[in-house]
């Protein structure tokens, strides 16, 4: 597999971004060239949460003023580490 990052997030552990699931991630509305604010996403995030579906994925969140939205980052975990399965602009936090 082919990545586009590794980030550590804000705990530590390492978080991967796929170039497969960077262009699904494009396909999102003002998602193009936001590469940056998804890595500082996981670094600094507002809020990490558990999805209460399952406990492998949590869900990144972090606000930013320019956009007037929150960033959301859904992350699967498997054997320590992340990987990204989207990403995408909201105007709340999704629980």
């Amino acid at each position: 597999m082919e990545w586009v990052f590794v980030e550590k997030d804000k705990s530590g552990r390492k978080i991967h971004l796929s170039k497969e699931r960077w262009s699904h991630i494009q396909k999102h509305p003002r998602m193009s060239g936001q590469m940056e604010k998804i890595k500082e996403t996981l670094r600094n995030p507002l809020i990490i949460q558990d999805f209460e579906y399952y406990s492998d994925v949590k869900f990144y969140f972090k606000y930013y003023k320019d956009i007037k939205e929150y960033l959301f980052i859904s992350v699967k975990y498997l054997n320590g580490e992340g990987f990204v399965v989207t990403s995408f602009f909201t105007n709340k936090i999704i629980r």
